[in-house]
């Protein structure tokens, strides 16, 4: 079966990272993809074709079928910044987990998927309060209003991440700097050089922000090689895989994905779940009134702000999704936000809600490559709502909030606040 491709309008803001910073506009465009062209070819001159999955369905129809739809990607890029990215070698100094397929993949998510099970985790929660703690006495000595996300948000889950990693408390600052210019490398306000760039200089400033991590997480893995501890780093730097050891373009790949992607997500969706909350008080009142609600409060703010926007899948062979052939080496753009607000999957999308009898959002992707730090994520949030929500009295926007530029990973940039707090 072959339909229309998809419009040049809808292709366009489904692929430019400045779509996702207008999350409304978006919002609009993808519901109009999904109800006109649920699965579409896009055919754009300056990219590869590509296909857009809209549909919480078919997200995950081709997420499960990752021996079909191979990793490799993060969002969707125009051909010139490819050709730019592969000239300068972006990429070539880490190999990310997220990136790996069969057999790989399975042989490195192994290494620490028992470290992030509930059950190891829970060993964390006293030591994560702590944390909380401390970012919620920040919004306490804030004075009643500030920026949630420069005060809260952007640092309380970045020293969780840490604390796991094993790296010093001291260098947050410089962690939060190289986070914010590799997933904002597309934002003037956050990448290096805080200006627009052609592909060329996108491609080297990238390259750079990665030589960085790299440099820094190679003089601490060597370190844990020396001398392990009980951090995350040392499980990593000292595993064995094919009965080798594990190469440090591997290892760089596990410490900057874990310490980038694994907290600037729950970052964003603690911001979301409170720039919700200042616009939906109802939810508001209902979770202060009753606390058995914060599970459903993380889980909707999850999905509601959706931090991960796109994996792109490449075709590795012909195969079929609803109907369409797929050519191989298509590219195929699964979009989580537009997955996350299918009418066909959610009662009310568009209504913020903590009363869902079951929130099958697919924030954390499906399958294979589903998030290993999910349940990470999920207890941070909790425990960091658990110590707000008593102490907060009222809660309201203070002003415009803003997001990322990204298709990729991102959320909100600042979310201005006026609270009272006991």
């Amino acid at each position: 079966m072959t339909h229309a491709p998809l419009p040049d309008r809808l292709a366009r803001i489904a692929a430019d990272p400045r779509s996702y910073a207008d999350w409304d506009n978006l919002h609009e465009a993808l519901k109009e993809i999904r109800r006109d062209h649920p699965f579409a070819r896009a055919e754009l001159d300056d990219y590869n074709p590509f296909w857009v999955a809209s549909r919480h369905d078919d997200i995950q129809d081709v997420a499960r079928r990752n021996e079909e739809f191979l990793s490799g990607m993060g969002g969707l890029q125009d051909n010139a910044n490819i050709a730019f990215a592969i000239k300068a070698g972006v990429g070539q100094q880490f190999r990310s987990i997220v990136a790996m397929n069969a057999p790989d993949h399975v042989k490195y998510r192994l290494l620490t998927q028992a470290w992030f099970q509930p059950k190891n985790l829970r060993k964390l929660e006293d030591q994560i309060r702590v944390l909380a703690r401390r970012y919620v006495d920040r919004l306490a000595d804030a004075g009643g209003e500030c920026d949630f996300v420069s005060v809260a948000a952007a640092h309380y889950p970045l020293l969780v991440v840490m604390s796991i990693l094993g790296v010093p408390e001291a260098d947050e600052p410089m962690m939060l700097r190289l986070t914010q210019e590799y997933f904002g490398n597309n934002d003037e306000e956050l990448n290096r050089g805080k200006a627009a760039r052609s592909p060329e200089e996108t491609a080297a400033t990238l390259n750079a922000v990665i030589d960085d991590a790299n440099a820094y997480f190679k003089v601490i893995s060597d370190d844990r090689r020396r001398t392990p501890t009980d951090d995350l780093i040392s499980v990593v730097a000292n595993s064995v895989i094919d009965g080798q050891p594990i190469s440090d373009v591997d290892a760089m790949g596990y410490y900057i994905t874990a310490a980038f992607a694994g907290h600037d997500t729950t970052s964003s969706s603690t911001a979301g779940g409170v720039w919700a909350m200042c616009e939906a008080p109802e939810v508001f009142t209902a979770v202060k009134a009753d606390p058995g609600l914060i599970p459903a409060l993380v889980e909707e703010s999850i999905r509601w702000t959706t931090p991960v926007h796109q994996f792109v899948r490449r075709a590795g062979q012909d195969a079929e999704v609803r109907g369409q052939r797929v050519r191989q080496n298509d590219w195929v753009v699964l979009c989580f936000p537009s997955g996350n607000r299918d009418e066909e999957a959610f009662e009310d999308p568009f209504t913020f809600r903590v009363d869902r009898a079951a929130n099958r959002h697919v924030a954390f992707g499906y399958g294979a490559h589903m998030c290993l730090g999910m349940h990470l994520a999920r207890m941070e949030m909790r425990i960091f709502f658990e110590e707000l929500l008593p102490r907060l009295k009222s809660l309201e926007l203070a002003g415009t909030p803003t997001r990322t530029v990204t298709n990729f990973v991102g959320g909100p940039k600042s979310v201005p606040i006026r609270y009272r707090m006991a």
